[in-house]
Protein backbone atom coordinates (compact mmCIF):
# COMPACT_ATOMS: atom_id res chain seq x y z
CA UNK A 1 0.00 0.00 0.00
CA UNK A 2 1.29 3.09 -0.84
CA UNK A 3 1.57 5.21 1.92
CA UNK A 4 2.67 8.85 0.58
CA UNK A 5 0.90 12.05 1.67
CA UNK A 6 1.76 15.20 0.56
CA UNK A 7 2.66 18.17 2.69
CA UNK A 8 -0.30 19.37 3.95
CA UNK A 9 -1.07 23.11 5.81
CA UNK A 10 -3.02 22.63 9.19
CA UNK A 11 -4.98 26.18 8.95
CA UNK A 12 -8.60 25.00 9.63
CA UNK A 13 -10.71 27.91 11.11
CA UNK A 14 -13.38 28.29 14.00
CA UNK A 15 -16.71 26.44 12.44
CA UNK A 16 -19.21 28.80 14.55
CA UNK A 17 -19.37 32.66 15.88
CA UNK A 18 -21.58 34.26 18.54
CA UNK A 19 -23.14 37.27 17.33
CA UNK A 20 -25.73 39.32 19.61
CA UNK A 21 -29.48 39.24 18.49
CA UNK A 22 -32.86 40.60 19.70
CA UNK A 23 -35.97 38.54 19.48
CA UNK A 24 -39.43 39.52 18.79
CA UNK A 25 -39.81 40.82 22.50
CA UNK A 26 -36.70 42.68 22.59
CA UNK A 27 -34.81 40.87 24.46
CA UNK A 28 -30.72 40.12 23.82
CA UNK A 29 -29.82 36.65 22.82
CA UNK A 30 -26.26 35.41 21.98
CA UNK A 31 -26.22 32.71 19.31
CA UNK A 32 -23.94 31.03 17.13
CA UNK A 33 -24.15 31.33 12.96
CA UNK A 34 -21.83 29.05 11.10
CA UNK A 35 -18.69 30.81 9.69
CA UNK A 36 -17.95 31.23 5.84
CA UNK A 37 -15.10 32.67 3.74
CA UNK A 38 -13.75 32.45 0.18
CA UNK A 39 -11.18 29.94 -0.67
CA UNK A 40 -9.45 30.66 -3.73
CA UNK A 41 -7.34 27.39 -5.56
CA UNK A 42 -4.48 28.00 -7.35
CA UNK A 43 -3.49 24.74 -8.74
CA UNK A 44 0.13 25.33 -9.61
CA UNK A 45 -0.44 29.42 -10.01
CA UNK A 46 -3.65 29.14 -12.13
CA UNK A 47 -6.57 29.87 -10.65
CA UNK A 48 -9.39 27.02 -10.75
CA UNK A 49 -12.06 28.14 -8.61
CA UNK A 50 -13.18 30.41 -5.59
CA UNK A 51 -15.06 27.66 -2.69
CA UNK A 52 -17.49 29.02 -0.07
CA UNK A 53 -16.83 26.96 2.85
CA UNK A 54 -16.48 26.75 6.69
CA UNK A 55 -13.12 26.24 7.00
CA UNK A 56 -13.11 23.52 8.99
CA UNK A 57 -11.18 21.19 6.10
CA UNK A 58 -9.65 23.30 3.81
CA UNK A 59 -6.35 20.90 2.91
CA UNK A 60 -9.18 17.87 2.72
CA UNK A 61 -11.51 20.00 0.78
CA UNK A 62 -8.93 21.48 -1.56
CA UNK A 63 -8.03 17.95 -2.38
CA UNK A 64 -10.97 16.71 -2.86
CA UNK A 65 -12.31 18.82 -5.35
CA UNK A 66 -9.10 18.13 -6.97
CA UNK A 67 -9.94 14.44 -6.84
CA UNK A 68 -13.76 14.89 -7.88
CA UNK A 69 -13.00 17.22 -10.71
CA UNK A 70 -10.27 14.92 -12.42
CA UNK A 71 -7.90 17.74 -11.91
CA UNK A 72 -5.45 15.18 -10.76
CA UNK A 73 -6.02 11.37 -10.92
CA UNK A 74 -2.93 10.53 -8.43
CA UNK A 75 -2.35 11.64 -4.90
CA UNK A 76 1.53 11.09 -5.59
CA UNK A 77 1.14 14.05 -8.18
CA UNK A 78 0.24 16.59 -5.20
CA UNK A 79 3.88 18.11 -3.66
CA UNK A 80 1.34 19.97 -1.43
CA UNK A 81 -1.39 21.93 -0.36
CA UNK A 82 -1.10 25.07 1.69
CA UNK A 83 -3.89 27.31 2.87
CA UNK A 84 -3.22 31.30 3.49
CA UNK A 85 -6.57 32.72 5.10
CA UNK A 86 -4.73 36.03 5.11
CA UNK A 87 -5.44 35.64 0.93
CA UNK A 88 -8.48 33.67 1.27
CA UNK A 89 -6.58 31.07 -1.03
CA UNK A 90 -4.66 27.44 -1.27
CA UNK A 91 -1.60 26.89 -3.27
CA UNK A 92 -1.58 23.68 -4.36
CA UNK A 93 1.71 22.06 -6.14
CA UNK A 94 2.07 19.48 -8.36
CA UNK A 95 3.83 17.42 -10.53
CA UNK A 96 1.36 17.53 -13.64
CA UNK A 97 2.18 19.32 -16.89
CA UNK A 98 0.17 22.55 -17.12
CA UNK A 99 -0.98 21.45 -20.58
CA UNK A 100 -3.62 18.29 -19.16
CA UNK A 101 -4.63 20.89 -16.66
CA UNK A 102 -5.34 23.94 -19.23
CA UNK A 103 -7.19 20.44 -20.78
CA UNK A 104 -9.09 19.46 -17.91
CA UNK A 105 -10.85 22.76 -17.32
CA UNK A 106 -11.26 23.62 -21.15
CA UNK A 107 -15.09 21.57 -20.74
CA UNK A 108 -16.68 22.85 -17.71
CA UNK A 109 -20.76 22.03 -16.63
CA UNK A 110 -22.58 24.11 -13.84
CA UNK A 111 -24.75 22.10 -12.40
CA UNK A 112 -27.40 22.32 -9.16
CA UNK A 113 -27.42 22.90 -5.69
CA UNK A 114 -26.58 25.27 -3.05
CA UNK A 115 -24.36 27.84 -4.54
CA UNK A 116 -23.10 26.61 -7.80
CA UNK A 117 -21.26 22.86 -8.34
CA UNK A 118 -18.99 22.00 -11.28
CA UNK A 119 -17.86 19.34 -12.48
CA UNK A 120 -14.54 19.86 -14.95
CA UNK A 121 -14.19 17.89 -18.37
CA UNK A 122 -17.00 15.29 -20.71
CA UNK A 123 -17.65 13.72 -16.96
CA UNK A 124 -20.75 12.44 -18.50
CA UNK A 125 -18.11 9.98 -21.18
CA UNK A 126 -16.52 8.96 -18.20
CA UNK A 127 -19.55 7.08 -16.24
CA UNK A 128 -18.80 4.11 -17.80
CA UNK A 129 -15.43 3.83 -15.88
CA UNK A 130 -17.32 4.04 -12.43
CA UNK A 131 -17.53 0.10 -11.34
CA UNK A 132 -19.48 0.01 -8.22
CA UNK A 133 -19.27 -3.92 -6.39
CA UNK A 134 -22.78 -6.34 -6.93
CA UNK A 135 -21.85 -8.29 -4.31
CA UNK A 136 -22.48 -6.25 -1.29
CA UNK A 137 -25.56 -5.90 1.11
CA UNK A 138 -26.99 -3.56 3.02
CA UNK A 139 -29.64 -4.60 5.62
CA UNK A 140 -32.83 -3.01 7.08
CA UNK A 141 -31.66 -2.48 10.49
CA UNK A 142 -28.38 -0.76 9.50
CA UNK A 143 -30.12 1.83 7.44
CA UNK A 144 -32.16 2.93 10.12
CA UNK A 145 -29.40 3.05 12.72
CA UNK A 146 -27.12 5.45 10.15
CA UNK A 147 -30.67 7.42 10.16
CA UNK A 148 -31.12 7.85 14.05
CA UNK A 149 -26.98 8.21 14.46
CA UNK A 150 -27.10 11.14 12.27
CA UNK A 151 -30.08 12.22 13.84
CA UNK A 152 -28.28 12.66 17.50
CA UNK A 153 -24.71 13.48 16.21
CA UNK A 154 -24.21 16.59 17.63
CA UNK A 155 -23.65 19.42 14.62
CA UNK A 156 -23.49 22.57 13.51
CA UNK A 157 -26.69 22.96 11.89
CA UNK A 158 -28.29 21.96 15.47
CA UNK A 159 -26.70 24.70 16.95
CA UNK A 160 -26.70 27.48 14.64
CA UNK A 161 -27.97 25.96 11.24
CA UNK A 162 -27.28 26.72 8.06
CA UNK A 163 -25.49 24.34 6.88
CA UNK A 164 -24.99 20.44 5.19
CA UNK A 165 -23.48 17.74 6.20
CA UNK A 166 -22.32 14.28 4.87
CA UNK A 167 -20.78 11.49 6.24
CA UNK A 168 -19.39 8.16 5.64
CA UNK A 169 -20.31 4.32 7.96
CA UNK A 170 -18.18 1.68 7.43
CA UNK A 171 -21.12 -1.41 6.36
CA UNK A 172 -19.38 -3.29 8.91
CA UNK A 173 -21.13 -7.02 9.78
CA UNK A 174 -22.65 -5.92 13.39
CA UNK A 175 -23.46 -2.24 12.60
CA UNK A 176 -22.53 0.52 10.88
CA UNK A 177 -19.35 2.72 12.47
CA UNK A 178 -18.65 6.17 11.34
CA UNK A 179 -15.77 6.80 9.85
CA UNK A 180 -16.58 11.10 8.95
CA UNK A 181 -18.92 13.24 9.89
CA UNK A 182 -18.63 16.87 7.90
CA UNK A 183 -20.63 19.77 7.82
CA UNK A 184 -20.04 22.51 5.49
CA UNK A 185 -22.14 25.69 3.71
CA UNK A 186 -22.82 23.42 0.88
CA UNK A 187 -23.28 19.59 0.59
CA UNK A 188 -20.36 19.68 -2.16
CA UNK A 189 -17.92 21.14 -0.19
CA UNK A 190 -18.85 18.70 2.80
CA UNK A 191 -18.90 15.29 0.20
CA UNK A 192 -15.64 16.71 -1.56
CA UNK A 193 -13.44 16.96 2.16
CA UNK A 194 -14.85 13.46 2.98
CA UNK A 195 -13.44 12.28 -0.53
CA UNK A 196 -9.95 14.31 0.19
CA UNK A 197 -9.98 12.91 3.53
CA UNK A 198 -10.33 9.16 2.21
CA UNK A 199 -7.82 9.63 -0.48
CA UNK A 200 -5.48 10.66 2.24
CA UNK A 201 -5.95 7.48 4.04
CA UNK A 202 -6.38 5.15 1.53
CA UNK A 203 -9.43 3.83 2.19
CA UNK A 204 -11.79 2.27 -0.57
CA UNK A 205 -15.32 2.94 -0.81
CA UNK A 206 -16.65 -0.68 -1.82
CA UNK A 207 -17.85 -1.11 1.93
CA UNK A 208 -19.26 2.08 2.71
CA UNK A 209 -22.39 4.10 3.68
CA UNK A 210 -22.62 7.85 2.70
CA UNK A 211 -25.23 9.82 4.11
CA UNK A 212 -25.85 13.43 3.09
CA UNK A 213 -28.43 16.14 4.41
CA UNK A 214 -28.60 17.86 0.73
CA UNK A 215 -30.82 15.96 -2.42
CA UNK A 216 -29.38 13.78 -4.80
CA UNK A 217 -28.64 15.42 -7.55
CA UNK A 218 -26.49 14.45 -10.61
CA UNK A 219 -23.09 15.50 -9.32
CA UNK A 220 -23.96 13.69 -5.87
CA UNK A 221 -24.78 10.77 -7.49
CA UNK A 222 -21.40 11.07 -9.65
CA UNK A 223 -19.22 12.11 -6.79
CA UNK A 224 -20.68 9.09 -4.94
CA UNK A 225 -19.68 6.69 -7.64
CA UNK A 226 -15.76 8.12 -8.40
CA UNK A 227 -15.81 7.26 -4.28
CA UNK A 228 -16.59 4.02 -5.27
CA UNK A 229 -19.55 3.89 -2.80
CA UNK A 230 -22.20 1.95 -3.54
CA UNK A 231 -24.73 3.02 -0.97
CA UNK A 232 -25.99 7.21 -1.16
CA UNK A 233 -28.92 7.84 1.17
CA UNK A 234 -30.28 11.52 2.42
CA UNK A 235 -33.40 12.74 4.19
CA UNK A 236 -33.96 14.79 1.39
CA UNK A 237 -35.12 13.95 -2.02
CA UNK A 238 -34.14 12.58 -5.57
CA UNK A 239 -33.60 14.75 -8.67
CA UNK A 240 -34.62 12.97 -12.49
CA UNK A 241 -31.23 13.23 -13.61
CA UNK A 242 -29.57 11.95 -10.40
CA UNK A 243 -32.00 8.72 -10.43
CA UNK A 244 -30.75 8.74 -14.08
CA UNK A 245 -27.44 8.12 -13.24
CA UNK A 246 -27.63 5.84 -10.11
CA UNK A 247 -29.43 3.49 -12.94
CA UNK A 248 -26.54 3.90 -15.05
CA UNK A 249 -23.70 3.16 -12.61
CA UNK A 250 -25.95 0.47 -10.75
CA UNK A 251 -26.01 2.84 -7.15
CA UNK A 252 -28.21 1.78 -4.52
CA UNK A 253 -30.20 5.53 -3.60
CA UNK A 254 -32.42 6.25 -0.86
CA UNK A 255 -34.06 9.52 0.18
CA UNK A 256 -36.68 10.29 2.83
CA UNK A 257 -34.98 8.83 5.37
CA UNK A 258 -36.21 9.81 8.92
CA UNK A 259 -36.92 7.27 11.88
CA UNK A 260 -37.68 4.14 10.22
CA UNK A 261 -39.22 5.43 7.16
CA UNK A 262 -37.16 5.09 3.84
CA UNK A 263 -37.25 5.16 0.11
CA UNK A 264 -35.33 2.76 -2.19
CA UNK A 265 -35.23 4.90 -5.46
CA UNK A 266 -32.93 2.35 -7.34
CA UNK A 267 -30.42 -0.57 -6.45
CA UNK A 268 -33.16 -2.69 -3.97
CA UNK A 269 -31.39 -5.54 -5.01
CA UNK A 270 -28.85 -4.84 -2.42
CA UNK A 271 -31.32 -4.27 0.22
CA UNK A 272 -31.74 -6.67 2.86
CA UNK A 273 -35.22 -6.44 4.11
CA UNK A 274 -36.54 -7.43 7.27
CA UNK A 275 -39.39 -10.31 6.56
CA UNK A 276 -42.90 -10.30 8.06
CA UNK A 277 -41.46 -12.78 11.03
CA UNK A 278 -39.09 -9.94 12.04
CA UNK A 279 -41.37 -7.26 12.44
CA UNK A 280 -43.86 -8.59 14.27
Amino acid sequence: MNSYRPQLSNEALPLTHQITVIDEKGRVQEIEIPGERPLTIYLDKKEIVTLMTLGGAPEALTLGYLRNQRLVTDITDIQSIQVDWETDSVAVKTNVSPGSVAQRTEKKTVTSGCGQGTMFGDFMSELDALKLPDDVYLSQPHIEQVIEFIRNQPSIYKRAGSVHACAVFKNNENGPELVYFIEDVGRHNAVDAISGLMWLDQISGEQLIFYTTGRLTSEMVIKGGQMGIPFLLTRSGVTQMGLSLAKQIKMTIMARCSGEHFLVYEGANRIQFRTPSQTT
